[in-house]
């Protein structure tokens, strides 16, 4: 709990199994969260037992692999119904400190803000701290480029270190979203267009085998699914197409 509002910690999970136990202590140590979700999308590895075994943790489990955006739907639903004010997401392959739990849910329930992204670009150590540069250079191009086509000013679009208002995530259009990566970016682009502000916090990152990335042919994929929805935003503000996820305002 903080001042007053309840904090939900989801995390999408798949094959977590190795780093798991270490982003639940650190979670659980930051003394605010009320409760923590973790939604595992078909994992081969232990990562349900182990959820299982944590204290406090409420698992959900996909039958099969729906993919990422499938796994943030049902984290994000399952946070609204227990009640939750603002959620966190955090990933648990410890890439993304939760030690920044506290700082991300006070700027949220300040009123300030309905969205705070843990970004791994400001501060300027992401390649220092291991971001592959070929990562490095897609970010900034496609951060770029959104922020160019979208009117915004944002540090990154890609950061997978977020917190929501509930007011905000049941304005947003999320059964409209990708089951796939692009989900992230979908997100605030609509947030972009329902006219919120987003916050931004510099976040430390971890880069290590236990981690979990996708590989350069998603990355493509994921990359054209940015320019997509950075096109179709632009493209609906002018009124020139209709899109689901961009609905009248």
């Amino acid at each position: 709990m903080y001042n007053g509002q309840r904090i939900v910690v989801v995390m999408p999970a798949r094959n977590a199994s190795r780093t798991l136990r270490t982003t639940y202590d650190e979670v659980a140590g930051q003394g605010i969260v009320d409760e923590i979700i973790l939604v595992d999308d078909a994992s081969g590895d232990d990562t349900v037992a182990i959820a299982r075994s944590l204290e406090g943790v409420r698992v959900f489990e996909h039958a099969r692999n729906l993919g990422y955006g499938a796994n943030q739907k049902t984290c994000y639903r399952a946070a609204l119904e227990t009640g939750a004010d603002i959620v966190i997401m955090v990933h648990p392959d410890y890439q993304y400190t939760p030690k920044l739990i506290p700082a991300m849910a006070s700027l949220v329930a300040s009123g300030l803000y309905h969205c705070v992204l843990g970004s791994r670009i400001l501060g300027g150590h992401a390649v220092r701290n291991g971001m592959p540069w070929w990562r490095y250079v897609s970010n900034r191009a496609l951060t770029l480029f959104s922020n160019v086509v979208m009117g915004a000013k944002l540090s990154e679009y890609h950061t997978g270190y977020r917190a929501y208002s509930r007011e905000l995530l049941e304005r947003l259009p999320l059964d409209a979203n990708s089951d796939d990566f692009v989900f992230d970016n979908q997100v605030l682009a609509e947030i972009l267009w329902l006219g919120y502000v987003i916050a931004e916090v510099s976040c430390p990152t971890k880069y290590f085998p236990e981690a979990s990335s996708i590989n350069f042919g998603r990355s493509v994929t994921y990359g054209l699914g940015c320019v997509k929805t950075a096109v179709t935003y632009r493209l609906a503000k002018l009124r020139l197409v209709r899109s689901p996820l961009f609905p009248s305002v």
